[in-house]
Protein backbone atom coordinates (compact mmCIF):
# COMPACT_ATOMS: atom_id res chain seq x y z
CA UNK A 1 0.00 0.00 0.00
CA UNK A 2 2.81 2.33 -0.66
CA UNK A 3 2.47 3.12 -4.04
CA UNK A 4 1.82 7.00 -4.25
CA UNK A 5 -2.02 7.00 -5.71
CA UNK A 6 -1.87 10.87 -6.80
CA UNK A 7 1.27 10.29 -9.43
CA UNK A 8 -1.27 10.82 -12.02
CA UNK A 9 -3.23 13.15 -10.74
CA UNK A 10 -3.26 16.80 -12.44
CA UNK A 11 -1.79 19.45 -9.16
CA UNK A 12 -4.35 21.67 -10.30
CA UNK A 13 -7.35 19.17 -8.79
CA UNK A 14 -5.18 18.03 -5.45
CA UNK A 15 -5.17 22.20 -4.78
CA UNK A 16 -8.28 22.80 -5.88
CA UNK A 17 -9.52 21.56 -2.05
CA UNK A 18 -12.80 20.06 -3.62
CA UNK A 19 -13.40 16.19 -3.76
CA UNK A 20 -15.62 15.98 -6.75
CA UNK A 21 -13.04 14.13 -8.79
CA UNK A 22 -12.36 11.48 -6.37
CA UNK A 23 -12.36 7.91 -7.41
CA UNK A 24 -13.79 5.18 -5.92
CA UNK A 25 -10.21 3.61 -5.64
CA UNK A 26 -9.17 6.87 -4.32
CA UNK A 27 -11.90 6.73 -1.74
CA UNK A 28 -11.27 3.06 -0.87
CA UNK A 29 -7.28 4.13 -0.48
CA UNK A 30 -8.06 7.33 1.74
CA UNK A 31 -10.12 5.32 4.52
CA UNK A 32 -7.43 1.98 4.31
CA UNK A 33 -5.31 2.95 7.19
CA UNK A 34 -7.86 4.96 9.18
CA UNK A 35 -10.21 2.14 9.05
CA UNK A 36 -7.37 -0.05 10.18
CA UNK A 37 -5.82 2.14 12.97
CA UNK A 38 -9.05 2.37 14.47
CA UNK A 39 -9.33 -0.81 15.77
CA UNK A 40 -5.62 -1.24 16.80
CA UNK A 41 -4.94 -1.40 19.86
CA UNK A 42 -1.23 -1.65 20.45
CA UNK A 43 1.39 -0.38 20.01
CA UNK A 44 0.12 2.57 21.95
CA UNK A 45 1.91 5.96 23.55
CA UNK A 46 1.16 4.89 27.50
CA UNK A 47 2.02 8.31 29.11
CA UNK A 48 2.99 9.15 32.39
CA UNK A 49 2.86 5.63 34.86
CA UNK A 50 2.42 6.72 38.50
CA UNK A 51 2.87 2.95 39.95
CA UNK A 52 3.39 -0.33 39.30
CA UNK A 53 -0.47 -0.96 39.06
CA UNK A 54 -0.87 2.01 37.25
CA UNK A 55 -1.23 0.91 33.79
CA UNK A 56 -4.50 0.53 32.11
CA UNK A 57 -5.59 -0.68 28.45
CA UNK A 58 -5.84 2.19 25.99
CA UNK A 59 -9.29 -0.05 25.00
CA UNK A 60 -10.37 0.11 29.06
CA UNK A 61 -9.63 3.83 29.44
CA UNK A 62 -11.24 4.87 26.12
CA UNK A 63 -13.09 2.67 24.31
CA UNK A 64 -14.47 4.95 21.44
CA UNK A 65 -10.85 6.10 21.06
CA UNK A 66 -8.49 3.51 21.90
CA UNK A 67 -6.44 2.96 18.66
CA UNK A 68 -4.14 4.89 16.17
CA UNK A 69 -1.32 5.05 19.04
CA UNK A 70 -2.94 7.48 20.98
CA UNK A 71 -6.00 9.74 21.41
CA UNK A 72 -6.15 12.28 19.18
CA UNK A 73 -4.98 10.39 16.37
CA UNK A 74 -7.94 8.12 16.88
CA UNK A 75 -10.31 11.17 16.77
CA UNK A 76 -8.79 12.30 13.39
CA UNK A 77 -8.92 9.36 11.97
CA UNK A 78 -12.88 9.08 12.92
CA UNK A 79 -13.58 12.51 11.54
CA UNK A 80 -11.63 11.54 8.65
CA UNK A 81 -13.77 8.62 8.25
CA UNK A 82 -16.95 10.39 8.95
CA UNK A 83 -15.88 13.22 6.21
CA UNK A 84 -15.20 10.51 3.73
CA UNK A 85 -18.69 9.16 3.99
CA UNK A 86 -20.47 12.79 4.10
CA UNK A 87 -18.55 13.65 1.01
CA UNK A 88 -18.44 10.54 -1.10
CA UNK A 89 -21.65 9.17 -2.41
CA UNK A 90 -21.30 5.21 -2.57
CA UNK A 91 -18.30 4.74 -0.76
CA UNK A 92 -16.58 2.03 -1.23
CA UNK A 93 -16.08 1.62 2.21
CA UNK A 94 -19.38 2.26 3.53
CA UNK A 95 -20.64 -0.79 4.94
CA UNK A 96 -17.29 -1.51 7.16
CA UNK A 97 -16.72 2.32 8.63
CA UNK A 98 -20.44 1.98 9.76
CA UNK A 99 -19.93 -1.70 11.50
CA UNK A 100 -16.64 -0.20 12.84
CA UNK A 101 -17.81 3.46 14.26
CA UNK A 102 -21.30 1.97 15.72
CA UNK A 103 -19.56 -0.77 17.65
CA UNK A 104 -17.35 2.38 19.93
CA UNK A 105 -19.74 5.14 19.53
CA UNK A 106 -22.32 4.39 22.40
CA UNK A 107 -23.80 6.10 24.80
CA UNK A 108 -21.72 4.28 28.08
CA UNK A 109 -18.53 4.44 25.79
CA UNK A 110 -18.75 7.84 25.45
CA UNK A 111 -19.77 8.08 29.04
CA UNK A 112 -16.36 7.18 29.96
CA UNK A 113 -14.27 9.36 28.02
CA UNK A 114 -16.35 12.30 29.41
CA UNK A 115 -15.57 10.32 32.75
CA UNK A 116 -11.53 10.81 31.85
CA UNK A 117 -11.58 14.18 31.33
CA UNK A 118 -13.50 15.50 34.16
CA UNK A 119 -10.58 13.30 36.08
CA UNK A 120 -8.02 14.66 33.96
CA UNK A 121 -9.25 18.26 32.67
CA UNK A 122 -5.69 19.07 30.53
CA UNK A 123 -5.39 15.36 28.92
CA UNK A 124 -4.96 16.30 25.14
CA UNK A 125 -4.71 20.09 25.35
CA UNK A 126 -5.27 21.89 22.81
CA UNK A 127 -4.52 19.54 20.05
CA UNK A 128 -6.82 16.56 20.60
CA UNK A 129 -9.62 19.41 21.58
CA UNK A 130 -9.10 20.57 18.45
CA UNK A 131 -9.95 17.45 16.43
CA UNK A 132 -12.48 16.64 18.56
CA UNK A 133 -14.58 19.73 17.80
CA UNK A 134 -13.76 18.89 14.02
CA UNK A 135 -15.15 15.39 14.35
CA UNK A 136 -18.67 17.09 15.97
CA UNK A 137 -18.58 19.63 13.09
CA UNK A 138 -18.20 17.12 10.74
CA UNK A 139 -21.56 15.30 12.28
CA UNK A 140 -23.19 18.33 12.24
CA UNK A 141 -22.45 19.44 8.65
CA UNK A 142 -23.47 15.47 7.90
CA UNK A 143 -27.49 15.71 7.42
CA UNK A 144 -28.07 11.76 6.40
CA UNK A 145 -28.13 9.02 8.93
CA UNK A 146 -26.37 7.82 10.71
CA UNK A 147 -25.33 11.63 11.67
CA UNK A 148 -28.04 11.96 13.78
CA UNK A 149 -27.63 9.47 15.89
CA UNK A 150 -23.58 9.81 16.26
CA UNK A 151 -24.02 13.48 16.89
CA UNK A 152 -26.69 13.03 20.19
CA UNK A 153 -24.11 9.90 21.19
CA UNK A 154 -21.02 12.21 21.05
CA UNK A 155 -22.69 15.42 22.31
CA UNK A 156 -21.89 14.89 26.04
CA UNK A 157 -18.10 14.80 24.70
CA UNK A 158 -18.28 17.71 22.58
CA UNK A 159 -19.94 19.48 25.90
CA UNK A 160 -17.18 18.50 27.82
CA UNK A 161 -14.25 20.17 25.67
CA UNK A 162 -16.43 23.01 24.41
CA UNK A 163 -16.49 24.01 28.25
CA UNK A 164 -12.58 23.00 28.18
CA UNK A 165 -11.91 24.80 25.99
CA UNK A 166 -13.68 28.31 26.70
CA UNK A 167 -12.59 27.99 30.16
CA UNK A 168 -9.02 26.70 29.43
CA UNK A 169 -7.76 28.13 26.56
CA UNK A 170 -10.11 31.20 25.76
CA UNK A 171 -9.63 32.37 29.48
CA UNK A 172 -6.61 33.96 29.89
CA UNK A 173 -6.81 35.09 33.18
CA UNK A 174 -3.39 33.00 35.03
CA UNK A 175 0.04 32.13 33.82
CA UNK A 176 0.82 30.42 30.25
CA UNK A 177 -2.88 31.04 29.72
CA UNK A 178 -2.01 35.01 28.33
CA UNK A 179 0.63 34.06 25.24
CA UNK A 180 -0.12 31.34 22.46
CA UNK A 181 2.51 28.24 22.38
CA UNK A 182 4.20 29.41 19.26
CA UNK A 183 5.49 25.50 18.68
CA UNK A 184 5.56 22.71 15.41
CA UNK A 185 3.54 20.52 17.07
CA UNK A 186 0.48 19.24 19.45
CA UNK A 187 0.81 22.01 21.85
CA UNK A 188 0.23 25.28 19.22
CA UNK A 189 -2.14 27.50 20.04
CA UNK A 190 -3.02 28.68 16.48
CA UNK A 191 -4.06 25.49 15.11
CA UNK A 192 -6.15 24.66 17.85
CA UNK A 193 -7.99 28.10 17.44
CA UNK A 194 -8.62 28.04 13.97
CA UNK A 195 -10.32 24.48 14.48
CA UNK A 196 -12.62 25.95 17.32
CA UNK A 197 -13.13 29.15 15.36
CA UNK A 198 -14.48 26.37 12.32
CA UNK A 199 -16.57 24.82 14.68
CA UNK A 200 -18.19 27.68 16.30
CA UNK A 201 -18.61 28.60 12.64
CA UNK A 202 -20.58 25.61 11.68
CA UNK A 203 -22.48 24.83 14.88
CA UNK A 204 -23.31 28.82 15.00
CA UNK A 205 -22.14 29.65 18.18
CA UNK A 206 -22.19 33.43 18.11
CA UNK A 207 -20.66 33.58 22.02
CA UNK A 208 -17.73 30.90 20.73
CA UNK A 209 -16.53 32.43 17.74
CA UNK A 210 -16.44 36.14 19.27
CA UNK A 211 -14.42 34.97 21.96
CA UNK A 212 -12.14 33.08 19.84
CA UNK A 213 -11.69 36.07 17.48
CA UNK A 214 -10.86 38.41 20.25
CA UNK A 215 -8.35 35.77 21.72
CA UNK A 216 -6.91 35.25 17.94
CA UNK A 217 -6.40 39.17 17.65
CA UNK A 218 -5.13 40.18 20.94
CA UNK A 219 -2.18 36.66 20.87
CA UNK A 220 -1.45 37.44 16.91
CA UNK A 221 -2.51 40.44 15.87
CA UNK A 222 0.17 42.50 16.67
CA UNK A 223 2.80 40.11 15.33
CA UNK A 224 5.91 41.00 13.23
CA UNK A 225 8.77 40.09 11.66
CA UNK A 226 8.08 36.68 12.15
CA UNK A 227 11.61 34.75 12.31
CA UNK A 228 10.75 32.10 9.61
CA UNK A 229 13.76 31.12 9.21
CA UNK A 230 14.33 28.93 12.30
CA UNK A 231 11.59 26.79 11.25
CA UNK A 232 11.08 23.80 11.29
CA UNK A 233 12.44 23.79 15.01
CA UNK A 234 12.36 19.97 15.03
CA UNK A 235 10.36 17.00 14.27
CA UNK A 236 7.41 19.76 13.21
CA UNK A 237 4.14 18.65 11.84
CA UNK A 238 2.77 21.93 11.14
CA UNK A 239 4.54 25.47 10.36
CA UNK A 240 3.66 27.68 13.27
CA UNK A 241 4.00 31.04 10.68
CA UNK A 242 1.95 29.68 8.27
CA UNK A 243 -0.42 27.80 11.00
CA UNK A 244 -0.38 31.18 12.20
CA UNK A 245 -1.41 33.16 9.01
CA UNK A 246 -4.06 29.81 7.95
CA UNK A 247 -5.54 31.28 11.29
CA UNK A 248 -5.54 34.80 10.95
CA UNK A 249 -7.09 34.44 7.26
CA UNK A 250 -9.98 33.55 8.87
CA UNK A 251 -10.52 36.57 11.72
CA UNK A 252 -9.77 39.18 8.76
CA UNK A 253 -11.44 40.49 5.45
CA UNK A 254 -8.84 39.77 3.08
CA UNK A 255 -7.65 43.38 2.48
CA UNK A 256 -6.89 43.28 6.01
CA UNK A 257 -5.26 40.40 5.97
CA UNK A 258 -3.04 41.23 3.61
CA UNK A 259 -1.82 44.27 5.22
CA UNK A 260 -1.47 41.86 8.58
CA UNK A 261 0.76 39.07 6.29
CA UNK A 262 3.08 41.93 4.91
CA UNK A 263 4.19 43.06 8.57
CA UNK A 264 3.84 39.32 10.25
CA UNK A 265 6.60 38.04 7.02
CA UNK A 266 9.89 39.63 6.41
CA UNK A 267 10.45 39.58 2.57
CA UNK A 268 9.84 35.92 1.91
CA UNK A 269 11.34 35.84 -1.82
CA UNK A 270 14.41 36.98 -0.09
CA UNK A 271 17.05 34.70 1.10
CA UNK A 272 17.48 33.13 4.02
CA UNK A 273 13.70 33.91 4.43
CA UNK A 274 12.38 32.01 1.44
CA UNK A 275 13.27 28.67 2.97
CA UNK A 276 9.94 28.41 4.45
CA UNK A 277 8.65 28.07 0.63
CA UNK A 278 10.25 25.05 0.21
CA UNK A 279 9.10 21.33 1.18
CA UNK A 280 11.30 19.87 3.63
CA UNK A 281 13.70 17.21 2.87
CA UNK A 282 12.82 13.86 4.71
CA UNK A 283 14.89 11.18 6.21
CA UNK A 284 14.25 8.25 4.42
CA UNK A 285 16.29 6.15 7.69
CA UNK A 286 13.67 3.58 8.85
CA UNK A 287 14.93 3.81 12.63
CA UNK A 288 14.06 7.58 12.18
CA UNK A 289 10.06 7.39 12.81
CA UNK A 290 9.81 10.57 13.72
CA UNK A 291 10.87 11.89 10.52
CA UNK A 292 7.75 10.59 9.35
CA UNK A 293 6.33 14.20 10.83
CA UNK A 294 7.99 15.92 8.05
CA UNK A 295 5.96 14.51 5.48
CA UNK A 296 2.96 15.71 7.49
CA UNK A 297 4.37 19.59 7.66
CA UNK A 298 4.77 19.20 3.95
CA UNK A 299 0.92 18.16 3.57
CA UNK A 300 -0.26 20.94 6.10
CA UNK A 301 2.32 23.84 4.77
CA UNK A 302 0.47 23.14 1.52
CA UNK A 303 -2.85 23.25 3.12
CA UNK A 304 -1.74 27.08 4.91
CA UNK A 305 -0.15 27.83 1.57
CA UNK A 306 -2.76 27.41 -0.34
CA UNK A 307 -5.52 28.54 1.74
CA UNK A 308 -3.78 32.29 2.59
CA UNK A 309 -2.81 32.38 -1.30
CA UNK A 310 -6.10 32.65 -2.36
CA UNK A 311 -7.34 34.46 0.95
CA UNK A 312 -4.71 37.43 -0.67
CA UNK A 313 -5.58 36.68 -4.15
CA UNK A 314 -8.97 37.69 -3.67
CA UNK A 315 -7.36 40.95 -1.31
CA UNK A 316 -7.34 42.33 -5.33
CA UNK A 317 -4.13 40.55 -5.53
CA UNK A 318 -1.10 40.40 -3.76
CA UNK A 319 2.62 39.81 -4.77
CA UNK A 320 2.42 36.63 -2.73
CA UNK A 321 0.02 34.97 -4.68
CA UNK A 322 1.76 32.96 -6.77
CA UNK A 323 4.87 32.19 -4.94
CA UNK A 324 2.74 30.83 -2.50
CA UNK A 325 0.68 29.13 -4.93
CA UNK A 326 3.61 27.42 -6.61
CA UNK A 327 4.88 26.30 -3.01
CA UNK A 328 1.84 24.97 -1.98
CA UNK A 329 2.08 22.73 -5.14
CA UNK A 330 5.35 21.83 -4.25
CA UNK A 331 4.85 20.93 -0.85
CA UNK A 332 1.81 18.87 -1.75
CA UNK A 333 4.19 16.67 -4.48
CA UNK A 334 6.42 16.49 -1.79
CA UNK A 335 3.79 15.26 1.19
CA UNK A 336 1.54 13.27 -1.19
CA UNK A 337 4.78 11.35 -2.16
CA UNK A 338 5.62 10.10 0.34
CA UNK A 339 2.45 9.94 3.04
CA UNK A 340 0.92 6.67 2.12
CA UNK A 341 3.10 4.58 4.42
CA UNK A 342 3.10 1.21 5.72
CA UNK A 343 4.58 2.24 8.55
CA UNK A 344 3.10 2.40 11.48
CA UNK A 345 4.61 5.59 12.58
CA UNK A 346 3.08 7.60 10.02
CA UNK A 347 -0.07 5.46 8.83
CA UNK A 348 -1.62 5.97 12.00
CA UNK A 349 -1.99 9.47 11.24
CA UNK A 350 -1.26 10.74 7.77
CA UNK A 351 -3.95 10.00 5.92
CA UNK A 352 -5.99 12.72 8.15
CA UNK A 353 -4.02 15.50 6.85
CA UNK A 354 -3.78 14.36 3.07
CA UNK A 355 -7.77 14.28 3.37
CA UNK A 356 -7.96 17.54 4.75
CA UNK A 357 -5.60 19.29 2.33
CA UNK A 358 -7.49 17.63 -0.44
CA UNK A 359 -11.21 18.56 1.33
CA UNK A 360 -10.44 21.80 2.28
CA UNK A 361 -12.98 23.48 0.28
CA UNK A 362 -15.47 21.03 0.54
CA UNK A 363 -17.64 22.74 4.03
CA UNK A 364 -16.06 22.72 7.81
CA UNK A 365 -12.70 24.55 7.48
CA UNK A 366 -13.47 28.11 6.94
CA UNK A 367 -13.15 30.18 5.03
CA UNK A 368 -15.27 28.42 3.01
Amino acid sequence: MTMNPFDTVDESLILRGESDWFTPDLAERLAFHPLECVDTEFPHYVRSIDSPDGVVRPRERHPVFFGCYDWHSAVHSHWALIRQLRLFDDHPGESQILESIDGRLTPENVRREVDHFEENPSFEKPYGWAWLLRLAAELHLWEEEPADEWRATLEPLEETIRDLVRSELLTRDRPLRDRPFRVGTHGNTAFALAAVLDYATVVSDRSLESTTVETTREFFGDDREYPVEYEPLGWDFISPALTEADLMRRVYDPEPFAAWLEEFFPDVTEAPFDAILEPVQVNSDPDEELALHLVGLNVSKAWCLAGIASTLDASGGHRYVEPFSESAKRHANAGLEAAFTDDYAGSHWLSSFVLYLLTRNDGGIAPD
